[in-house]
C-alpha cells in the first residue's frame, strides 16, 4: 500500500472530516434544516415543492395497527420498495422486485414471505434502522427501472450518483456502483465502486474501490472509463434546486436515472462523506474556496448549473474560469 503524507494530502486539496464538519457542515448547515434531509418522508414532500422528481409513494405505514394495510395493497403490486424514513447507509431498505406464487423476490434473488415483510414493517416502526434508535414510519415506494445504459456496470444494486452541492453549485460528482462485495448495495464503505464525473461533461473520470483505482468492474468486467451520464445538465439542475428547498449550502444529492421517468432523486444528505475526492481523483477544497470566492452568487438553479459547468472541468483551470451566461440580472448578492 502506497502512504501519502498529511502535507501532500493538503497540497492536493483534500477535505478532511475534521475540516468538513467545522467549516462547512457547522457553518453553512442550520440544524433547524436537518429533519428535512434525515427523514426521507420529509425529503419527498419538499422535493414535490420545488419540482424535484422522487420515486412515487405508495403508502406511508406509521402505527402497527396500519401493517394490515400494507396487507391489502399487496395485490396491485409487484415490485416496490421498503424504506425506514430516519434510515441511513442503506440500512433497513427492502426491494423487491418481483413475485412467484405467494412468495416474494428479493433484488438478491432471494425469496420472502407476507410474513416477512410484516415483520421487517414492524421493526422499522420500532426504530431498528432509524438513526439514535427512535421509533421511525416506514415508506412503500415505486421500485426505480433503471436505465439501459447503467445497467450493465453495477451487479444487481441500481446505480446512484451523489452530486455534492455547496452554496446552491454543484462541485463535484460520483456514480456509485454495486458490486458482489457490497451485496449490491451502493456504499463505498462496503465494498461499491465510487466512479468520479466530470462536472462540466457527465463523463466517467477515475475510479476505486476499498479506496483502489480499478478499471473494470469485478463482477461484470465492463471498462469504467467510458461511461457517459444521460440528462446529465438535468440532474445537475435538480440538486442545485435542493439547495433552495432545504437551505442547507453543504449537502449531498443521491440521484438516479429511471428508466421511465428519468432523473430522480432518492435522498440528501447532510453530511456527505470524502470518498468522492479519491473518486475523482481531485480534492474538494479549491472548489469549496472559489465558490466561497465568488462576490456574488447566481440567483437560479440553472445559472448555477451553467456556471459550474463552465469553471468545475476536470481539464479546466480554476485559476482563469471560462466567462459564460453571465446574462444580465442573473446574480445577487453573497
Amino acid at each position: 500500500m502506497r502512504w501519502i503524507s498529511p502535507g501532500a494530502l493538503a497540497r492536493r486539496g483534500m477535505l478532511n472530516m475534521n475540516r468538513r464538519n467545522v467549516d462547512y457542515i457547522a457553518r453553512y448547515n442550520d440544524r433547524s434544516a436537518y429533519p428535512l434531509v434525515d427523514n426521507k418522508l420529509k425529503t419527498k414532500l419538499i422535493a414535490a415543492e420545488y419540482d424535484v422528481a422522487t420515486p412515487e409513494l405508495r403508502q406511508v405505514v406509521s402505527q402497527q395497527h396500519e401493517i394490515s394495510h400494507f396487507r391489502e395493497m399487496i395485490p396491485n403490486l409487484d415490485g416496490f420498495a421498503i424504506k425506514p424514513a430516519k434510515g441511513s447507509g442503506g440500512k433497513g431498505i427492502l426491494v423487491i422486485t418481483g413475485r412467484e406464487d405467494d412468495q416474494f423476490v428479493k433484488a438478491s434473488g432471494a425469496k420472502v414471505s407476507l410474513p416477512h415483510l410484516e415483520r421487517h414493517l414492524s421493526n422499522v416502526l420500532a426504530g431498528l434502522y432509524s438513526l439514535g434508535g427512535s421509533p421511525d414510519v416506514a415508506i412503500v415506494e415505486d421500485l426505480i427501472q433503471c436505465r439501459t445504459s447503467l445497467t450493465d456496470f453495477s451487479f444487481q444494486g441500481v446505480p446512484d450518483i451523489r452530486i455534492i452541492v455547496f452554496r446552491g453549485y454543484p462541485v463535484m460528482a460520483m456514480l456509485r456502483l454495486a458490486t458482489k462485495a457490497s451485496d449490491g448495495k451502493a456504499n463505498l464503505h462496503q465494498g461499491a465502486i465510487g466512479v468520479g464525473i466530470d462536472i462540466a461533461t457527465g463523463q466517467s473520470l477515475n475510479a476505486v474501490q476499498f479506496n483502489r483505482p480499478v478499471k473494470t468492474h469485478p463482477d461484470t468486467g465492463h471498462a469504467l472509463d467510458k461511461i457517459h451520464i444521460e440528462e446529465w445538465h438535468t440532474m445537475l439542475v435538480m440538486a442545485s434546486r435542493c439547495y433552495e428547498a432545504t437551505g442547507l449550502g453543504y449537502m449531498g444529492a443521491d440521484l438516479v436515472l429511471d428508466q421511465k421517468t428519468g432523473p430522480t432523486l432518492l435522498e440528501l444528505n447532510a453530511r456527505p462523506g470524502l470518498a468522492i475526492q479519491m473518486a475523482n481523483g481531485k480534492g474538494l477544497l479549491p472548489r469549496l474556496h472559489y465558490i466561497e470566492g465568488l462576490k456574488r452568487t447566481h440567483l437560479t438553479p440553472e445559472a448555477r448549473v451553467e456556471y459550474a459547468m463552465s469553471v468545475f472541468s476536470h481539464a479546466g483551470n480554476l485559476s482563469t474560469p471560462a466567462k459564460r451566461d453571465v446574462r444580465p440580472g442573473a446574480y445577487a448578492s453573497a
